[in-house]
């Protein structure tokens, strides 16, 4: 679905940058931060996690998302310069991770509850709820914006993702389910964590504010997958198919294929081969078969990751490296949730 919305500023806190512009350079760059955690596995092998290295090791759960958060906070009301939000005017949907061991329902409205006073404490005072859950909750949350913008009051949005999977409870969890990337486990990934942000209004609202805009949001959609991970037959791709012929509604193709791909894959086989069948299905929606996989150099970041591509793809533009002008950020929750989101350089 076409949006109407554009995107007013970004924010980023991830394992190789402290803001979105070193961030994005870092992926660029082809930076990993994976390194050896100081636990070991039951099996007495090295845990390798992509943590964020300004916070120590032995800090965990929300001794971790809170500065993390903090710091993408004070990094969006930098990015809205002169904008006053003193009195409201701003609406805040959290992409949050799915219950699992280290992170629960609790958890998930301690970080609804935190996000709102670190904002007032940078002069703004918002509304915030959970816009989504999971790798592609971000995605669902812009989304939700997208139907809010086109009937409810002016307002600014901002759709934040963050995740951390450096918890021990998380750490045996993920261990549990032969998730953890290590030399006895064939398809598992790195765990990571971050937190990305992507402030949105309609161009009337941007206008008004005599904001510049970075990129705007051409589409976005999402979709179901039904077939999850432990099925049989694996994903055929139905759910993430899906998502992006909803978000290529209103746009036309070939023309405005996708010229770069960011998409979640982090070396399990179920989502390689997801992506694999996702390909040979709506093979018209990207002008070649490549994707970026950031989960190479910050590990697998979870619900961050839609938040967190989508600042990948905006610099992309702002700073000209793009191949060209549609970008597409694809995400897939353990869930079954599946999104898309198209970006494109502002219109004049």
């Amino acid at each position: 679905m076409s949006t109407g919305l554009e995107v007013l500023a970004v924010a980023a806190r991830t394992p190789v940058g402290l803001r979105a512009e070193t961030s994005a350079a870092a992926v660029r760059a082809g930076i990993s931060r994976s390194r050896e955690f100081p636990y070991v596995t039951l099996q007495g092998e090295p845990m390798i996690v992509a943590a964020d290295p300004r916070l120590h090791d032995a800090l965990e759960g929300r001794a971790r998302l809170e500065p993390i958060m903090a710091s993408v906070v004070a990094e969006i009301r930098e990015g809205l310069g002169a904008v006053d939000l003193s009195r409201g005017g701003c609406d805040v949907m959290l992409a949050l991770p799915e219950l699992r061991p280290g992170f629960s329902e609790d958890d998930a409205q301690w970080a609804c509850t935190t996000v709102k006073r670190l904002l007032y404490a940078q002069r703004i005072d918002a509304r915030v709820s959970v816009g989504g859950r999971g790798h592609a909750g971000a995605i669902e949350a812009v989304e939700r914006v997208a139907a809010l913008a086109s009937s409810a009051r002016p307002a600014i949005y901002v759709v934040m993702g963050v995740d951390s999977y450096v918890d021990l409870a998380t750490f045996d969890w993920l261990e549990s389910q032969r998730r953890f990337a290590q030399p006895s486990t064939r398809s598992g990934f790195v765990p990571g964590e971050g937190a990305g942000a992507l402030v949105l209004a309609t161009r009337a609202v941007r206008r008004s504010l005599r904001c510049p805009a970075l990129a705007r949001v051409a589409g976005v959609g999402t979709g179901y997958e039904l077939r999850l991970r432990g099925s049989e037959a694996g994903s055929l791709g139905v759910g993430l198919a899906d998502a992006v012929r909803k978000a290529y509604a209103g746009l036309v193709l070939p023309r405005d294929a996708a010229d770069q791909v960011y998409c979640d894959i982090n070396g399990e086989r179920y989502r390689s081969e997801e992506w694999g069948f996702f390909a040979m299905r709506a093979p018209q929606a990207m002008r070649r078969p490549e994707y970026h996989a950031p989960s190479d150099c910050w590990g697998d970041v979870g619900a961050a990751f839609g938040a967190l591509a989508g600042v990948l793809g905006v610099q992309s533009i702002v700073r000209g490296y793009a191949r060209g002008p549609t970008t597409l950020v694809t995400a897939a929750s353990d869930g079954g949730l599946r999104g898309a989101l198209i970006l494109q350089p502002p219109e004049g």
